[in-house]
């Protein structure tokens, strides 16, 4: 490997190959070595950048949180357009066509990381709790605008999808799910709860 050659956006970089690495091998597939040889870099590169190994996985996780957290406004901004089950679909086709199933399976898998995300999310799987909180979110803005049931209880039915929506996209070695199929989840979950004419 190349020593001596700046990278730009270092953490970035490592992040995307690892994010490769994970989606194209799963979590045993994951290793410094595996990231660096992927980014085109020397294996201190992410030793610079980060205390070990396990420390830089809780960053990637950490980092992918966030970008599911940027997405919670966006969802929010659609309550009250096209319809509930739509936006559902089409939030939860992006999130699970993304790194987030394989990220999910990474954090079931390593002990430490797992701990050292408990500092960040006490319980749950991180990135399906924080999916579950923008849904939960979308759905009470919807409830208010009297889209859902005014006792819709919003948190069941966000944990219901995520939950859901995780079971049709586990399997990495078969072919995920349509949006079709998926939508018939989302519609199945919010029956009796859509007040949409």
């Amino acid at each position: 490997m190349p020593t001596g050659v700046a990278m730009r956006d270092a953490r970035e970089q490592l992040f995307d190959a690892a994010e490769r690495v994970l989606l194209r091998g799963g979590p045993s597939a994951l290793t410094s070595r595996a990231v660096t040889a992927e980014a085109g870099c020397a294996k201190g590169v992410l030793h610079r950048h980060f205390a070990d190994f396990d420390a830089f996985l809780a960053e990637l996780v950490l980092d992918r949180i966030g970008r599911i957290r940027a997405r919670a406004a966006e969802l929010r901004d659609r309550a009250g357009t096209g319809t509930v089950a739509g936006n559902l679909t089409e939030t939860l086709m992006t999130l699970f066509e993304s790194v987030a199933v394989a990220v999910a399976g990474l954090v079931i898998s390593r002990d430490e990381l797992r701990a050292r995300l408990r500092q960040a999310t006490p319980t749950g799987v991180p990135v399906l709790t924080e999916a579950t909180a923008v849904i939960a979110s979308y759905l009470t803005a919807e409830r208010e605008l009297g889209r859902l049931a005014a006792d819709a209880d919003v948190d069941t039915l966000a944990a219901t999808l995520v939950g859901a929506g995780h079971l049709l996209f586990a399997d990495r070695k078969g072919t995920p799910p349509g949006t079709a199929a998926l939508g018939r989840v989302v519609t199945t979950v919010l029956a009796g709860v859509v007040q949409e004419p």
